[in-house]
């Protein structure tokens, strides 16, 4: 991986302006934070900038207000679960730019911490305007980018500013980057992708560059059914994207020519209706009935999967093998996430995990903590797994 600098690299800080983006984009219900994890992720950062001095300014976007200010995704409602997770004073600014955001920033006290207004405001941001870019540069001495989550997308506040000032990676971004060059950079092999979900539409890219990489890609969810379809068995009413036959036969022909194990379901879990405790029955993938759909792997399959994982150095995990949702389609995405979890914390495997469903369904097998790395970052993690580059860590490695 190309190097970048980090608050290690920062030194004598006290008095300097620093401008870091992070990530607040967090859950909202009645003007309340309904889940602060992304705040608990970046206080590390804020905390270790304020207590070496500096004026921490705190740059984020809330929702998608499309260049203009809209009141209900003001970062004002923000404000009080900053100051919960961080145990300090949080003063707000409101606008980004201008003399609002001058005037709050002359008032700071070294150590002080100040959340400027939603960024997304200004047309600027999204577009990366160099007038928007440089009316942002003049709050700050230095620049700190510690949101991953948005460093697929080349804004002002997460690309345009490394041009600007002297840039680093706050510690949320460093061990995002550390844990992926683990996981897919220069992984300890065999390695082993685990891909689930609904729709192989949504993971062409990913599956694509996976099977280039991977010794073993296990696929899921609803997404193994167009994989089982393709290859001329009937899957009932189960959820699948018949008309993506031919994408599925070539990513097994891909993953052929790389030596790239493709590891599918041998049994399901059906039921004729998708409803928690369903009447369910576990089937051979080759006799699914007609009137049912298949809503999790069955015993056979968990047993393949957890084969692998045992092989395993690294293992790479975005998205469940089942409808974990509900009960009792939670079985084998949770028995392979205690298996994976087991063997991480046996120090024997490197496991790093992504994306919105596999966060939700590692907490639910009660497991997010014991993996190496679980990554909440949703897009920039999928796009990360694609092989993308992303504009967010590409600035940082040039700076």
């Amino acid at each position: 991986m190309p190097a970048f600098k980090t608050l290690d690299d920062l030194t004598d800080i006290a008095g300097k302006r620093v401008l870091v983006r992070v990530d607040l984009n967090v859950p909202v219900s009645n003007g309340k934070v309904t889940d602060a994890t992304r705040i608990e992720r970046v206080a590390p950062t804020i905390k270790e900038l304020s207590e070496k001095g500096a004026k921490v300014i705190l740059l984020a976007h809330f929702g998608r207000p499309k260049g203009e200010p809209v009141a209900d995704m003001s970062l004002s409602q923000i404000v009080p679960a900053v100051e919960e997770v961080l145990d300090q004073a949080v003063a707000f600014a409101e606008d980004c730019i201008g003399s609002a955001a001058a005037d709050a920033i002359a008032r700071m006290n070294n150590g002080d911490i100040l959340l400027l207004e939603n960024t997304r405001f200004h047309k600027g941001e999204e577009k990366n305007t160099p007038d928007f870019t440089a009316e942002l540069a003049k709050n700050g001495d230095l620049y700190v980018n510690d949101a991953f989550s948005a460093a697929h997308r080349a804004h002002a506040s997460t690309e345009g500013l490394a041009h600007h000032l002297p840039a680093y990676a706050g510690r949320t971004m460093q061990a995002e980057l550390e844990a992926l060059e683990k996981g897919l950079g220069n992984p300890a092999r065999p390695v082993v992708a685990i891909v689930g979900g609904a729709k192989v539409s949504t993971k062409i890219d990913l599956l694509m560059n996976l099977v280039k990489r991977v010794d073993a890609l296990v696929i899921g969810g609803g997404m193994a059914n167009t994989f089982i379809a393709a290859q001329g068995i009937d899957v009932g009413k189960s959820l699948c994207e018949h008309d993506l036959a031919a994408t599925a036969k070539q990513i097994m022909i891909e993953a052929e020519s790389a030596g790239c194990a493709i590891v599918l379901p041998e049994d399901g879990v059906v039921a004729r209706e998708f409803k928690a405790n369903a009447a369910h029955e576990t089937v051979a993938i080759s006799a699914i009935p007609a009137d049912a759909m298949v809503l999790d792997v069955g015993e056979k399959s968990v047993a393949a999967v957890n084969e692998w994982i045992s092989k395993a150095s690294t293992l790479v995990w975005n998205g469940p093998l089942g409808a974990f949702e509900i009960a009792p389609f939670d079985t084998a995405t949770v028995a392979a996430a205690k298996h994976a979890a087991e063997r991480t914390k046996a120090g024997k495997l490197t496991s790093v995990a992504g994306g919105g469903d596999t966060v939700s369904a590692l907490n639910h097998a009660g497991v997010a903590d014991d993996f190496s790395y679980v990554s909440t970052a949703g897009g920039a993690f999928l796009e990360w797994m694609e092989g993308k580059e992303l504009p967010g860590v590409a600035v940082l490695t040039q700076a």
